[in-house]
């Protein structure tokens, strides 16, 4: 999925006008003055629905450093597990006005493998299942969800994985969809785009830019 240059521009602008909410006004030492903060972008949604490609779009355009959730997920288990690594390995230390460090985990190898800084910067995204976790509101400045059919989320994600994968999918979609039903995470998003990189109209929202669903 990647979305047109219209629907980008929107969500960059978005971006801009949105309160820097992440470590805004904490000082990053001993005699160093208090920064502007950081913009936070969250880009959540099912499996297989786009986020990934999205999130690379955001990253050149804001410009921001990316920071994907399946690095932080301890393999096909702990999608809850891996937001709280998100928050304490990277969010808390932003919002002290420190660096941030996540341990990449290496589904591969099946363990965490080495280290990634996360400096401070005017903006950050993060993308995966689970990112828009109610915890983190506060600290966000932007939520866009990216939604698509199960039947193309799981062809996408096979076509990925492979064949050997398609338990492990199944069960990951049960999974999500119960984090989610408790997040509420589509219902408190800004944006909301199908898995195409469109726009999805939301009748109980008055219409505004591109992306005003």
């Amino acid at each position: 999925m990647s979305v047109s240059a219209e629907v980008l521009a929107d969500l960059v602008s978005r971006v801009h006008d949105g309160a820097a909410r992440l470590g805004a006004g904490r000082p990053a030492g001993p005699g160093v003055p208090a920064g502007p903060g950081c913009r936070l972008v969250v880009v959540d949604g099912p499996a297989g629905s786009g986020k990934t490609t999205l999130a690379a779009q955001l990253g050149e355009a804001l410009p921001a450093q990316v920071v994907h959730m399946d690095d932080l997920y301890e393999g096909w288990t702990g999608m809850t597990a891996g937001t709280g690594r998100l928050v304490e390995q990277v969010l808390v230390p932003l919002s002290q006005g420190r660096p941030g460090r996540y341990q990449r985990y290496d589904w591969t190898l099946g363990d965490f493998a080495e280290w990634h800084d996360v400096p401070l910067a005017p903006f950050l995204v993060v993308e995966g299942c689970g990112a828009g976790a109610r915890r983190i509101a506060d600290l966000t400045t932007l939520l866009v969800w990216v939604e698509a059919d199960d039947e193309i989320r799981l062809a996408r994600g096979i076509a990925r994985d492979g064949d050997d994968a398609y338990d492990a999918w199944i069960d990951w979609m049960v999974s999500e969809r119960a984090v989610y039903a408790v997040e509420g995470t589509a219902e408190r998003a800004d944006v909301v785009l199908d898995g195409f990189g469109e726009p999805v109209l939301r009748p109980d929202r008055a219409a505004g830019g591109v992306a005003d669903v």
